[in-house]
């Protein structure tokens, strides 16, 4: 069942416009930096936030940033355990990138005023978490390292932002991209919903000679995520219906120690960091035996792929609906002073990490595919640029490493913000003739807010942790027949974009994993329990052809040689 894409959402005319030389969708520690960075270069920066500014994605990230910092440690082991991570379909040029830049960039967020935790030498402390083999972790406030680099970022923002040369617009949701004429049909903006007073409100375009999407990642398709509610995979959708190419959509991350809060809990679920287990905590199942040892050589902190799997197993042997995290034996000083707002928040909810057993199971966590970029930051589309968990540069493969996160959405967007700032110098990007969103043939779209509750329980059931070519046939057929029923009464508005755009990285994901008839990265094919290096070592893409119908193709890839 081939999915059928819209070219754009049912919204109103713009009823404003406002230009710059570059738009920066997001605010994570991608937007972020591509702003900072590109504000350096260029004369007019538009930075556009879903929420307010210190909301993006970033401040959620409790583990830490990845990086070799330490003189034992090196970046071709951090390449190796990258590469081991991704099931043998990283691009090895992306992640040699990510690996060699990434400690000059961590030193620079420290120049920037990024206070990392440090020992009594002084130095950065490192911890460990699943698939490294070494020290190289840099946390922030015990566990607090997203929201300390958020801060750091959002203060040197700060400190320009009464610069004309940047504009701030907070409460805005992107709705489709714009597109010159057939002529030169570059990206050349965005439509946007404002919610604000004045002339800055409801629909309006934001014209500029590149874009850059850095929107984070689509966790609210699923009905359990440690994403937060602003997660609704905007960029991605608006990308797909202007025809940009996506990649390895169905590697979705599933995290494996997320507090279980009981059936029919929705939205964000809080997450038990990988360094709880990294400092020594161990999984147990309800009758407290230990499963981990002897699965696999570093058993509680195997990749988060081979966790996940083990305690879906252990659930299904003994028919319970999540298994326990013990760190008891860590001692409460020692929980209090390293994970502060881990044990602030099991607290709230009534669990209490140095007394008790913690209930967890795997919640959705990670997007490792999403808009396919090169090592510039450049998409299928000329003009359009994306970075972070909404882009795919191949560094994670089919899953990703603890920690990579948040060092490839700096490395990349540093790179990015070279690349478009050197072809605006040159002249190779400039402004076009705007004529609207990408229309093709098939028209706008629009799907009832009500519908999305069914579609995070289709994934949920269909295309999550677990899948087979029957529960995801299954999904697809819900999934259309959501897209058909009638929405005329529909009003457009945030509510119904963001249920649209689900809707619409549902269909393309279930497709494109329906396909791949194996097990390989974050989640198992019950159907097809095995990795099938033969068919299936490679890269999925999927893109909106012409006639609205989604097209896909596989890529197969060379064998990695690991030592």
């Amino acid at each position: 069942m081939t999915p059928y894409l819209p070219d754009r959402l049912v919204s109103p005319e713009p009823g404003w416009t406002t230009t710059a030389d570059v738009i920066v969708v997001g605010s994570g520690i991608a937007g972020l930096t591509a702003a900072l960075r590109l504000r350096q270069r260029v004369d007019r920066v538009l930075l556009v936030t879903k929420t307010v500014l210190s909301e993006g994605s970033t401040r959620w990230a409790q583990g830490g940033i990845a990086a070799a910092l330490d003189p034992a440690d090196s970046p071709a082991e951090h390449l190796h355990d990258t590469l081991v991570a991704g099931v043998g379909i990283c691009d090895v040029a992306a992640v040699e990138a990510l690996v060699s830049e990434g400690p000059v960039r961590v030193r620079e967020l420290v120049a920037l005023g990024t206070e990392f935790d440090r020992g009594p030498d002084g130095q950065i402390s490192l911890t460990r978490e699943g698939g490294h083999h070494r020290d190289r972790i840099a946390h922030a406030g015990g566990d607090a390292t997203g929201k300390e680099i958020s801060r750091a970022l959002i203060a040197a923002l700060d400190a320009v932002i009464d610069d004309p040369g940047i504009e701030l617009l907070e409460h805005a949701l992107v709705v489709d991209l714009l597109r010159g004429g057939d002529t030169d049909p570059r990206v050349c903006g965005v439509t946007l919903h404002v919610i604000g007073e004045g002339e800055v409100d409801g629909v309006g375009a934001a014209y500029a000679r590149a874009v850059v999407l850095a929107t984070g990642g689509i966790g609210q398709v699923y009905s359990s995520t440690t994403n937060p509610s602003v997660a609704t995979g905007d960029g991605v959708a608006a990308a797909l219906r202007a025809g940009a190419v996506v990649t390895d959509l169905e590697f979705v991350q599933f995290h494996p120690t997320v507090l279980w809060l009981g059936e029919g809990s929705r939205g964000q679920q809080p997450l038990i960091s990988e360094a709880v287990r990294g400092e020594g905590a161990i999984l147990v199942d309800a009758e407290g035996v230990r499963f981990m040892q002897g699965l696999h050589e570093l058993a509680e902190l195997a990749p988060r792929d081979v966790v996940a799997r083990a305690i879906v197993d252990r659930m299904a042997q003994t028919g319970a609906d999540h298994v326990f995290l013990d760190a008891r034996h860590l001692g409460r000083e020692f929980l209090e002073r390293r994970f502060p707002s881990i044990v602030a928040r099991c607290r709230e909810l009534g669990f209490d990490p140095a007394t008790e057993l913690l209930p967890v199971a795997p919640a959705q966590h990670y997007a490792s595919g999403g808009v396919r970029t090169d090592l510039r930051g450049r998409t299928s589309l000329d003009g359009l640029y994306a970075a972070g968990e909404v882009s795919c540069t191949g560094v994670h493969g089919a899953n990703r490493l603890a920690s990579n996160s948040l060092l490839e959405g700096l490395v990349f967007a540093h790179r990015l913000a070279d690349d478009v700032s050197a072809r605006l110098a040159a002249g190779e990007l400039p402004p076009a003739a705007a004529t609207g969103p990408a229309t093709r043939p098939g028209g706008p779209a629009l799907v009832s807010p009500r519908e999305r509750t069914a579609i995070q329980r289709t994934m949920t059931t269909g295309t999550g942790a677990v899948r087979s070519a029957g529960t995801m046939s299954r999904a697809e057929k819900e999934l259309a027949a959501i897209a058909e029923a009638e929405a005329a009464q529909t009003l457009p508005g945030p509510e119904a974009w963001e249920t649209t755009n689900l809707l619409h990285l549902a269909q393309v994901l279930t497709h494109v994993a329906a396909l791949r008839e194996e097990t390989r990265g974050g989640h198992v094919r019950s159907d097809h329990p095995h990795p099938d290096d033969a068919h299936w070592r490679g890269h999925t893409t999927a893109v909106r052809g012409e006639d609205g119908l989604l097209s896909t193709a596989y890529h197969p890839v060379p064998a990695q040689e690991l030592t």
